[in-house]
């Protein structure tokens, strides 16, 4: 056995927009420390509280080390078998479910971001090997603002955050950084240290606005209208950039006139709830320091108007000429994957066998549940989950568990025993992200890094690209040419096929391997739409575009209430925790941050009305579900708002319908989810409070 100390590169995977370098130290074979990669250009050795507790996780006594087999689903009757018991178990159950209705489009999966890595794209992969059969489509995140910013600017991209640090103003909408995004927090003191205005906008009083020059607390769903009345400030003082408006915009004199008539100051404050002194001041912050950084959140297009919204942002920065300008800019995502051929994503079946359905369907994630009980010739029988937690994550839990009803096979991967491995079949133990080789990018700075191997498995836990090779060969030698996956190809030559010439040359480098040496940056796109080069027909920026008017949405980045269709009183936000990703991190106690683990917060006055006080039980409930949580009471939340968090032991998201938002299609394939527009009441409970 090894007794030197060994350090690794990592990269983490999550869903987060650090993407952070990490060191491993491994003793003996056991990771037993995480710190900050250095070399990391833009982590610069930072990790949040979740990345050094990453020992903790890996190696957590709830952990799950071998497969297993439940019978019947959701009994809690679990029975351990050996992976070939499994891979027969679900070869057995693909073959028969071909031979019945003569093609795969039975078959589909449910998989997103548990884990980014480029390999764990395996699992798409594998499911197009098969053919025909039931694809998914959508982007659960941020689906309203790409169409948004892609009506505008005619594709999605956003300057380097690094940038950020040379901005006068830093506007915040709906974005908390101290706990969601704090390694760029680093680049914001460094502009703040030489002289910029840091601005919030958010409906809840987070830790960032507590830190903020300005806070202004906005109702839910009423960003875009106070863009717009800054906007209609900026063109009374004739306070705006001419140049950029009269040379690089389509559509001015419709927005100009828009904006001019069809809405006062006075009816924007009412609306939103800013004042005009607020709204005054915000108007002279954008006069006057420039250049400007707007950086929305991904919690703000979670409304029914949430792209028309993320429009106006665009609009209010294109017209005061912070577009292609260093460090200033509309800040949303920039998806670094893009430039990768990610060939495992993309891989294609060759001409399906003659009598065979060639024709994929998809099926919304967003919508999943609803939609997969409506497919018919034939019904969907067989459901494959990786990297998700829809029990956790999705809405609409009744119809999920009358599709679980439904179905006939379940197969779970995950680390853990998550509320949507309980209702399956079958559960198969994954790697962590320091038991395989990876390559990681992120979809807000442009750093890209090498995750090495650090350590063996954990027991019996398989990669999905292992998973998808070997489950691949079962399914061949029992059917010959049945999926053409390449299972014998290794992690190396995937990730080598991934670094192209062009990839290469970006990055400064001969070869991927260099990247063992620490991450590097693209040097392409850190400024981009360039003034005379945005992606759009005509090359400028659009205030008008008969694209989003043929998706019957409106031409103009125009104000529209978001959808009220409830009689409920208090609008329920969700937002992440501090120690959490939606459902990862769980079941790590060293990481609680609430005392208890289900929490909501409300107004002293709004918990008063119901004879609610501190630390009370109270039930959340409306006409989906309920929610069963203990209150904290905190004055800073507005009167008809209570605050619930993502994960916990009884999800929240058992309270939301599917309700879609205004934008998604153009580029996700489906409209997002309005997550902020659902509507609760809330009452005490008799007996005691949790804890």
């Amino acid at each position: 056995m090894n007794s030197e100390y060994e350090v690794f590169r990592s990269i983490c995977p999550r869903n987060c927009y650090g993407t952070c370098g990490m060191l491993s130290t491994v003793h003996d074979g056991r990771l037993i420390k995480v710190n900050g990669d250095p070399r990391h250009g833009y982590t610069k050795g930072r990790l949040c509280a979740k990345g050094y507790a990453y020992t903790d996780y890996v190696y957590h006594p709830q952990r799950l080390r071998y497969p297993l087999w439940q019978n019947p689903r959701g009994s809690g009757h679990w029975q351990r078998i050996s992976w070939e018991k499994a891979y027969e178990l679900i070869t057995g159950k693909i073959l028969e479910l071909n031979q019945r209705y003569g093609s795969n489009l039975s078959l589909s999966y449910n998989k997103f971001s548990g884990n980014f890595g480029f390999l764990h794209y395996a699992v798409e992969g594998m499911f197009k090997s098969l053919g025909a059969h039931t694809k998914i489509k959508g982007n659960p995140c941020l689906a309203a603002g790409v169409d948004a910013i892609q009506y505008d600017c005619g594709e999605i991209a956003s300057p380097d955050p690094e940038s950020m640090a040379e901005a006068q103003l830093i506007v915040m909408w709906g974005v908390n950084p101290a706990w969601t995004a704090v390694q760029q927090l680093y680049f914001v003191e460094q502009a703040r240290a030489n002289g910029a205005k840091v601005v919030v906008i958010d409906p809840i009083f987070t830790p960032t606005a507590a830190i903020a020059d300005v806070y202004l607390q906005i109702r839910p769903g009423t960003d875009g209208l106070l863009a717009l009345a800054v906007i209609q400030s900026l063109l009374k003082k004739e306070a705006y950039n001419r140049e950029f408006v009269l040379n690089h915009t389509e559509g001015w004199k419709p927005f100009e006139q828009y904006v001019t008539n069809h809405f006062s100051l006075e009816q924007a404050s009412e609306v939103t709830g800013i004042s005009l002194e607020g709204i005054t001041e915000l108007t002279t912050l954008f006069e006057q320091q420039h250049p400007c950084a707007n950086w929305v959140g991904y919690g703000m297009q979670r409304h029914t108007n949430g792209g028309q919204s993320i429009r106006a942002i665009d609009a209010l920065t294109g017209i005061t000429g912070n577009l292609g300008v260093k460090g200033g800019g509309l800040f949303y995502h920039h998806p670094v994957v893009k430039y990768f051929p990610t060939h495992l994503l993309n891989h294609l079946r060759p001409e399906a066998p003659e009598g065979t359905r060639e024709e994929n369907r998809s099926i919304d994630l967003n919508n999943f549940a609803r939609e997969a009980l409506a497919l018919k010739d034939p019904p969907l029988k067989f459901l494959w989950i990786a990297c998700r937690n829809p029990l956790s994550q999705d809405t609409e839990f009744k119809l999920w568990e009358k599709l679980l009803g439904q179905l006939e096979f379940v197969v779970t991967v995950d680390l853990f025993m998550t509320h949507t491995a309980k209702m399956s079949d079958l559960v198969l133990p994954a790697t962590s992200s320091f038991e395989a080789l990876d390559i990681n990018v992120s979809y807000w700075h442009r750093w890209v890094g090498l995750n090495e191997k650090v350590i063996d498995a954990f027991y019996e836990s398989k990669s999905d690209l292992q998973i998808a090779q070997e489950l691949t060969r079962k399914l061949n030698q029992l059917s010959p040419n049945f999926s053409n996956f390449p299972s014998d190809r290794t992690s190396e030559e995937w990730i080598e096929s991934e670094f192209t010439p062009a990839i290469l040359q970006s990055l400064g480098i001969s070869h991927w391997r260099e990247l063992y040496q620490g991450p590097r940056k693209f040097q392409r796109d850190l400024i981009p739409w360039q003034r005379q080069s945005f992606k759009t027909q005509t090359g400028k920026f659009n205030l008008f575009t008969i694209l989003s008017k043929e998706e019957g949405l409106p031409a103009l980045p125009i104000f529209i209430e978001p959808k009220r269709e409830t009689g409920y009183p208090l609008r329920l936000i969700t937002p992440q925790r501090l120690s959490r990703i939606h459902s990862q991190y769980g079941a790590l106690n060293s990481l609680s941050d609430d005392g208890y683990p289900e929490v909501v917060e409300l107004h002293p006055r709004t918990a008063e009305a119901r004879e609610i006080r501190q630390g009370d039980l109270v039930t959340l409930y409306n006409e989906v579900g309920s929610y069963l949580a203990n209150v904290r009471l905190n004055p800073t939340i507005p009167l008809d708002v209570v605050v619930g968090f993502q994960g916990g032991d009884t999800p929240i998201n058992s309270l939301i319908q599917h309700q879609a938002t205004d934008m998604g299609s153009q580029s996700q394939g489906s409209q997002g989810i309005a997550y902020y527009d659902v509507f609760v009441e809330v009452k005490k409970n008799l007996g005691n409070a949790h804890g």
